[in-house]
């Protein structure tokens, strides 16, 4: 028996807006999309948090950004193991075969994963430890940034290994041979930033200061 359902009623209404409305008014650009194919100038590696609206921070059209989700805006080391490896696979995909200009791995403020990450490491949530937790295990990436925030002693540990989180990415993203080669040969170049929800401001990594200062 399959699981799936039709379409809650208030999304297809909210379709059915959409294509009356902004696709009608821009028709041509979505068949100039679908014929020419894509072609965006950056990659962003942001959370899943529902909260975070890349699109709309940056003000970007349909087709300007490559963008990949997950827990907690994080990038695994390389691996080539022969496994499944959804976000390897979508910087191998956005760097090898679109060319992006830009990797930008965006944090953010109140991120459930790296709260997640912070019990677990504190040994509050033991039931991330089991191996059959997904959250768990993908949080293991950023144990190194949990302990480095540790050590450091920040009077805010949340917001410190929020950003912690994409400075492990920005490290990792170095670890992949062809991301390493396209930022060598000055093809390619790769950012961090971290967004605060509440007051809608945005801080970017000075790797320079070694700090975030806001934008």
């Amino acid at each position: 028996m399959q699981a799936a359902r039709p379409l809650p009623n208030y999304l297809v209404q909210r379709f059915q807006g959409w294509k009356a409305t902004s696709y009608a008014e821009n028709h041509a650009w979505y068949r100039r999309l679908a014929s020419q194919g894509q072609h965006p100038r950056a990659m962003i590696i942001s959370c899943c948090d529902s909260r975070v609206h890349v699109t709309s921070i940056f003000g970007a059209d349909t087709g300007e950004f490559f963008i990949h989700r997950n827990i907690a805006n994080l990038v695994p080391p390389y691996q080539p193991d022969g496994n499944q490896h959804g976000t390897s696979a979508a910087v191998e995909y956005a760097v090898t075969a679109l060319k992006v200009a830009h990797v930008i791995v965006m944090g953010h403020s109140g991120c459930g994963g790296v709260q997640g990450c912070l019990d677990m490491c504190s040994g509050k949530a033991p039931q991330l430890e089991e191996k059959s937790s997904f959250v768990g295990r993908w949080m293991d990436i950023l144990r190194p940034g949990y302990e480095k925030v540790v050590n450091a002693g920040p009077a805010d540990m949340n917001t410190a290994l929020e950003k912690e989180s994409v400075l492990v990415s920005l490290g990792n993203l170095m670890t992949f041979p062809f991301v390493k080669e396209a930022v060598d040969s000055q093809d390619l170049t790769l950012h961090g930033v971290w967004h605060e929800i509440g007051t809608g401001s945005l801080h970017a990594y000075d790797p320079k200061l070694d700090e975030f200062a806001e934008i």
